[in-house]
């Protein structure tokens, strides 16, 4: 059985005493929910935001209102912003962001579509993500996806 992705970010935070921060709005906490099922996760995970509200990405993580309205919240712009605001918030060596559609489109894309952010050492980077597994399934997916993307920014930083 294939070890689960939040295991192995763990063994690198915790061998390079690096620390952990999200961002979620659709993920809705599921990023946090198995980060934390991690013993001794508190070690080197910080915390998360999770907000689901426009008004709150802006005031608590920061993101200017202007990519909002220019890019759209499913957008690479908002999961950038969103990753940088919640490390800077923190003060983490690395974070993690999701935005995106668990349900329903948007004028842009389809239902199962999701931007997801790491910001840390390497500089900020974005994925897009697409699946079809109806909303419990997508946020699901959209999390593993997630931690995979944030664990391979974190094996490159730590082997360069």
């Amino acid at each position: 059985m294939k070890e689960p992705v939040q295991l192995k970010i763990a063994a690198m935070l915790k061998a390079s005493g690096r620390t952990l921060s999200a961002a979620e709005s659709c993920t809705g906490g599921q990023i946090s929910h198995l980060l934390t099922t991690v013993s001794g996760s508190s070690a080197w995970y910080l915390g998360s935001v999770t907000t689901y509200a426009t008004a709150l990405k802006e005031q608590i993580l920061h993101v200017p209102s202007q990519i909002i309205c220019k890019h759209g919240l499913t957008s690479s712009e908002v999961a950038a912003a969103m990753a940088q605001g919640v490390r800077t918030l923190t003060g983490s060596s690395y974070a993690v962001s999701t935005t995106g559609l668990a349900e329903g489109p948007d004028e842009h894309y389809p239902e199962g579509t999701v931007w997801i952010g790491v910001a840390g050492p390497l500089g900020t980077r974005t994925r897009l993500y697409q699946c079809d597994h109806g909303r419990k399934g997508n946020i699901r997916s959209f999390a593993t996806a997630a931690l995979r993307f944030l664990a391979d920014y974190i094996k490159e930083d730590l082997n360069k």
